[in-house]
């Protein structure tokens, strides 16, 4: 059952006018200007939500491999895993996904040095802004060997958010309900990616969010390794929840004897037939 609200900095962005950009691991470079504000942050365990409305489920879901910080199993195994779980929630023809499992390290641990792109997203933001995202839905898109000459006629795409560490959480994710989002909430930003193999620099558009005293915060209390959350972070369909500000908040209810955050994100996207 739910355990309550808890109350928490959420990490909003002030609209200076100037757009926002973040290095993916190169923080000291961002151009993000916070502006916090305390937000009720409602317990969602044992609530029913639903990815089309709220934009956001939690799901029993164990993986086979005995230790997802093992990036090559993760790809090898777990994607597949992935990839028949976003089938089953979804009810969507064909998932394409991204293998590449993403870490991330509650600061606590002093890990985030040694890992690419692997700190908690402090500020709140959506993954893809609708232009990039409908660009990479299209790239990635099924061809006639798997569609059988069908049209495609809706895409999607999710995040599959787990914790690897033990609760309680210290350093949970939060996630806003998308009906509570408004038209001029977000704020167009950029993340950009510096390849530590000396590469050149590339970026893609996303949204970061300002406050809005309407917007709805959820969070899941305690999680497991068995469970994960399965969010939205775009969807072709606008009659349906779409791009899900999200991101991390200190938990105010637990001591620092807490276990340290350990998570994995897991991306893919869907396509529906005709």
């Amino acid at each position: 059952m739910a355990g309550g609200s808890v109350r928490a900095a959420i990490g909003y962005t002030e609209d200076t006018g100037k757009q926002p950009y973040f290095y993916a691991n190169a923080h000291e470079k961002d151009y993000v200007p916070l502006a916090p504000v305390e937000m009720e942050i409602a317990d969602a365990r044992g609530m029913e939500t639903s990815l089309d409305r709220e934009g956001f489920i939690l799901v029993e879901h164990a993986s086979s491999v005995p230790d997802l910080t093992d990036l090559d199993a993760v790809v090898r195994i777990h994607a597949g895993e992935v990839e028949q779980l976003l089938k089953d929630v979804s009810g969507a023809d064909h998932i394409v996904m991204m293998p590449r499992g993403i870490l991330r390290f509650s600061e606590r641990l002093g890990q985030n040095a040694a890992h690419d792109n692997s700190h908690p997203a402090r500020f709140a933001h959506v993954d893809m802004s609708i232009s990039a995202a409908e660009e990479a839905r299209d790239k990635g898109a099924p061809g006639p060997e798997i569609t059988g000459g069908r049209k495609i006629v809706r895409s999607a795409q999710y995040n599959v958010w787990r914790v690897l560490s033990g609760p309680p959480q210290d350093v949970p994710l939060a996630l806003c309900a998308w009906p509570s989002v408004e038209d001029g909430d977000l704020i167009d930003c950029l993340a950009i990616f510096d390849p530590p193999d000396g590469g050149p620099e590339w970026s893609f558009g996303n949204y970061v969010i300002k406050h809005n005293p309407n917007h709805r915060w959820y969070y899941y209390s305690n999680m497991r390794p068995d469970e994960a959350i399965v969010f939205k972070t775009s969807e072709s369909d606008t009659g349906k929840a779409r791009l899900m500000p999200h991101g991390a908040f200190d938990n105010p209810e637990v001591g620092a004897d807490a276990p340290a955050r350990v998570s994995l994100e897991m991306r893919g996207t869907a396509y529906w037939f005709e």
